[in-house]
């Protein structure tokens, strides 16, 4: 495997009597997954999927997707959750960070749908008035709060600016296979239509085409980015012995760190090409373990930017926390520090030296003093930034979650929690339905 984990740094904080033991859960925990007899097992599609994508699902969403590339100098993909999130990560993580100023290779990708902004949905709007414009929209039932306001005015300007036929070719949605508001629309309308699987929940989605087709879309080779989940599925199936399954090593050294008083994960990059990579993270495994009273919260960092305000908190706060660090061995470009003859900055010791070094001694120089003041690191170490790699982290988080949530004790594939903000506010703004909610909510509220 190209990902390695090491775990050395955790054996101080952790009792080495339950650590036999929390393994030999994983081991079954793994098996539920692929047998489906554990909490949840009507959302596995996820865990053979690297394996059943087929070459004419594959095909269909690359022609779709160059159909798009050709029509549209920006597509607006509208979703929320694991409907966006994922698509977003792999693209940030692939592309220039100074994309938006390159030459049109590809379209440029813009998000909606993932928040109720005003301003934002309006800035978009002055953004593509005299841009060509396509839209994915990504939405299960049609009716999620969210992407579906932002829809209805995509939608529209769509239309107004090239009217039902027009739209009819510049709409695409990934939606149920039979049911539902966005289902019924799109074959009202005559949109071509992508499924996301029943058994898949959002945020185990980036392989279905809820992911797929935005990162086609932006250019990058879902097929090679297929291949890596696909090694990753194989390489931790529930013939690999637990030392060798670093999906299973990697969630038993958490919930022995949980179990030793440690409460919050901080995933930790040092790359902001991988932002969001930790913002999917964190959906992943705080959707997926938060419940019952239990669970680790995940909270994510930039560094080095971030050892500059939260560092100080992190080296000598309350002891509660442990880290996931990701690190990437290669860097794609070369850049060297420049000798200065005035070295007023006192920097001239670093002349010479690769930018990628100087990171790097960052990195470990970070690692050694946190765990130097309480703060046990895992360290996840990739050889770079290619849709190979990125397949196989994606798999590899969403089997150690898989497997972390049974260790837990908690269904990991459900999010009941979720709908008490919706409830509230439906009842705030006088859904019909909730008139009485919403007098009692307003009176709390005064």
């Amino acid at each position: 495997m190209d990902i390695r984990i090491n775990v050395d740094s955790i054996a101080p904080f952790v009792n080495k009597n339950i650590e036999k033991k929390l393994i030999e859960e994983a081991v079954e925990a793994n098996k539920s997954l692929y047998e489906k007899t554990g909490k949840g097992n009507d959302f596995l599609g996820w865990v053979n999927l690297p394996l059943l994508v087929n070459e004419s699902d594959i095909t269909e969403i690359e022609v779709v997707s160059q159909n798009l590339r050709e029509i549209a100098d920006v597509i607006i993909v509208t979703g929320i959750g694991g409907s966006y999130l994922g698509a977003k990560a792999v693209i940030e993580a692939l592309h220039s960070s100074f994309d938006a100023y390159v030459e049109r290779n590809n379209p440029k990708i813009i998000f909606a749908g993932h928040h109720l902004d005003e301003d934002y949905l309006a800035e978009m709007l002055d953004f593509i008035e005299n841009k060509s414009v396509a839209c994915i929209v990504i939405s299960k039932s049609g009716t999620t709060t969210e992407p579906a306001v932002a829809f209805r005015i995509i939608k529209r300007h769509i239309e107004q600016r090239y009217g039902k036929t027009g739209a009819k070719e510049r709409i695409v949605a990934i939606t149920d296979h039979s049911r539902g508001a966005l289902r019924k629309l799109a074959e009202q309308e005559g949109y071509r239509t992508f499924v996301i699987p029943d058994d898949v929940g959002g945020r185990f989605s980036i392989l279905t085409p809820v992911g797929l087709l935005p990162i086609s879309v932006a250019g990058i080779d879902i097929r090679i980015l297929l291949k890596g989940a696909t090694d990753m599925e194989k390489a931790s199936d529930t013939g690999i012995a637990a030392s060798e399954n670093i999906c299973l090593r990697y969630a038993v050294a958490r919930n022995l760190l949980y179990n030793s008083g440690k409460k919050i994960e901080i995933f930790a990059n040092y790359n902001p090409k991988l932002h969001y990579l930790t913002e999917w993270w964190k959906q992943l495994f705080g959707e997926s373990e938060g419940k019952e009273g239990k669970g680790i919260f995940p909270a994510g960092v930039d560094f080095t930017s971030d050892l500059h305000s939260m560092g100080q908190y992190i080296q000598e706060g309350e002891r509660i926390l442990f880290e996931t660090v990701i690190s990437i061995k290669k860097p794609h470009e070369e850049l060297v520090v420049p000798e200065d003859a005035e070295n007023l900055d006192q920097l001239n010791f670093l002349a010479g030296k690769r930018i990628s070094e100087v990171n790097r001694m960052a990195e470990l120089g970070t690692m050694l003093a946190h765990v130097d003041g309480g703060v046990p690191n895992i360290r996840i170490e990739i050889p770079e930034l290619n849709p190979y790699v990125i397949g196989q982290l994606i798999y590899f988080f969403e089997k150690s979650c898989g497997i972390s949530g049974y260790l837990l004790g908690v269904n990991p594939f459900d999010q009941p929690g979720v709908e008490a903000y919706k409830k509230n506010m439906f009842a705030l703004l006088g859904k019909a339905g909730y008139e009485s909610e919403g007098e009692k909510l307003r009176e709390r509220i005064k």
